[in-house]
């Protein structure tokens, strides 16, 4: 599968427009390394570089260590984890992991704590984004075993590959002629068609952007929020929806179950929506649900080969990108995540270990996501507003009416 992943350069949404630097020519601070000829500064108010890239402090004192530069921002992020398991349990058709992503933008923007958020805290809450996501995304490997999978028949299994692809690269390529910027539409192509927030949480994993490239990494982190924050809202609002068109659309309950695993994005969202067919409909959702989360492997791979390919095609073009590191074709975590799988397929494992690192997997995707919001700035984010939300439209008609025809063709 091959892609193109290069970026615009439109402002992303998540980090302000460049400002003029304070105190510009000045020398730099004794014991920090002056910034090359030619490199700009980093804009006021930006997204701050992620967790790693700390500078020695200006008196010459050594650079904090990884627990004390982290700490600050993890402890932010536990309590905002705290605030989405609250706002969850009050609204319980809000789901904690979209609660965690509005969460986290509104602190980035709430007086007196969006400087924490900018400052001290943004190492902590960048490394939950990245570090914490990775994690999550292995513990979902627990909810799939190869032996369900296969169960459904090969017929389901062709359905929903057709629509994993119809959903990707029509999302990506509507994206991209709408001219959103960064990595948006490959982020949210992703999200509509795999598992919603994990999906694009691995695939902004395996585009090889770490500390050491301070602006691409957090124009990707901005974009990974503001996609989440898309898929995440379209995929509550099928919960309220798509029940309203269970019998208009002539579907029996097993139909109803196969159309919602196959169209809504989060496997969460997927259990809200089926269980109200009853107990037939929510099996059937859960495992074409988990069909599509099987598709994650190979699609990340697919990314992470035509990112690669992109690399070496900039390193070959000029100077500029020359040294830049090669994304791992299969990334570490997605291994993880398929050796999960593996071991859940044995069947060895008890239902406590399961339900445990379900929960496990949910805390640590929402205090991700609380990261991942923080690095959102709203004023950025409205340039593109009305484009984003076309996209999020225009793909959430597309993954519902194929899967809808897919059933209609299989069952």
């Amino acid at each position: 599968m091959t892609m193109s992943t290069e970026r615009t350069d439109s402002p992303s949404p998540g980090r302000p427009p460049a400002t003029p630097s304070s105190g510009a020519g000045a020398p730099a601070p004794s014991g920090t390394a002056s910034a090359p000829s030619g490199t700009a500064s980093a804009p006021a108010g930006a997204v701050s570089a992620p967790a790693g890239a700390v500078s020695a402090p200006a008196d010459g004192s050594p650079a904090p260590g990884p627990v004390r530069r982290n700490a600050p921002g993890l402890a932010l992020g536990v309590v905002g984890l705290g605030l989405a398991e609250a706002v969850h349990a009050l609204l319980p058709a809000v789901p904690m992991l979209t609660a965690a992503v509005v969460l986290g933008v509104a602190a980035a923007h709430v007086p007196g704590v969006h400087a924490f958020v900018r400052g001290r805290g943004r190492a902590g809450l960048s490394t939950a984004g990245k570090r914490l996501m990775r994690a999550g995304i292995v513990l979902l490997g627990l909810k799939l075993s190869v032996g369900d999978v296969l169960g459904l028949g090969w017929a389901t299994v062709t359905m929903v590959l057709g629509v994993v692809l119809a959903t990707f690269f029509g999302t990506w390529w509507l994206g991209r002629k709408l001219g959103l910027p960064g990595d948006q539409p490959l982020l949210i192509a992703t999200g509509y068609s795999i598992c919603g927030a994990s999906a694009i949480g691995a695939v902004s994993g395996a585009l090889g952007k770490d500390e050491d490239e301070d602006e691409d990494a957090g124009q990707l982190a901005a974009d990974v929020a503001t996609s989440v924050a898309l898929v995440t809202l379209c995929g509550t609002l099928a919960i309220a929806v798509l029940p309203l068109l269970h019998h208009p659309l002539g579907l029996d309950d097993v139909q109803f179950g196969r159309w919602v695993g196959a169209g809504v994005h989060d496997v969460g969202q997927v259990v809200a929506t089926a269980q109200t067919a009853g107990p037939a409909a929510l099996g059937e959702a859960v495992m074409v649900k988990l069909i599509r989360v099987a598709m994650l492997a190979p699609l990340v791979a697919g990314v992470a080969v035509a990112h690669r390919r992109r690399r070496a095609h900039d390193a070959a073009g000029g100077p500029r990108s020359a040294g830049t590191r090669r994304p791992a074709v299969l990334p570490l975590f997605v291994i993880a995540f398929l050796a999960m799988t593996a071991l859940r397929s044995t069947g060895l494992l008890p239902t406590g270990v399961l339900d445990a690192a379900d929960t496990a997997q949910q805390l640590l995707l929402a205090m991700a996501l609380f990261g991942l919001g923080s690095a959102v700035h709203l004023p950025s984010l409205a340039r593109s507003g009305a484009r984003t939300a076309l996209l999020g439209l225009a793909s959430w008609a597309v993954v519902a009416s194929v899967s809808y025809a897919g059933v209609l063709l299989t069952t």
